[in-house]
């Protein structure tokens, strides 16, 4: 395994975690989660979005060095 991450694997991380955070907040507006479980919860997805700003932050930092790349909103609007 190398050090550094691929333009792929930052772009994959992106695209899950924005997956997750929807998820999350999908879940915390439903009436399943349980009123002791909501901190819990909540706190999951502060954590989801910390992750996934940081890695939007990287992927910004590689998109100046490979032009090639697709812009963030592309990337966030786009199908798989």
């Amino acid at each position: 395994m190398t050090d550094t991450l691929s333009s792929n694997a930052i772009v994959y991380a992106i695209l899950a975690l924005n997956s997750e955070v929807a998820l999350q907040k999908e879940y915390l507006n439903s009436p399943d989660v349980l009123p002791e479980e909501r901190d819990n919860e909540e706190g999951i997805l502060d954590d989801l979005e910390q992750a996934f700003m940081e890695f939007v932050e990287f992927y910004k930092t590689c998109r100046k060095q490979d032009k090639e790349l697709p812009s963030i909103e592309e990337l966030l609007n786009s199908t798989l």
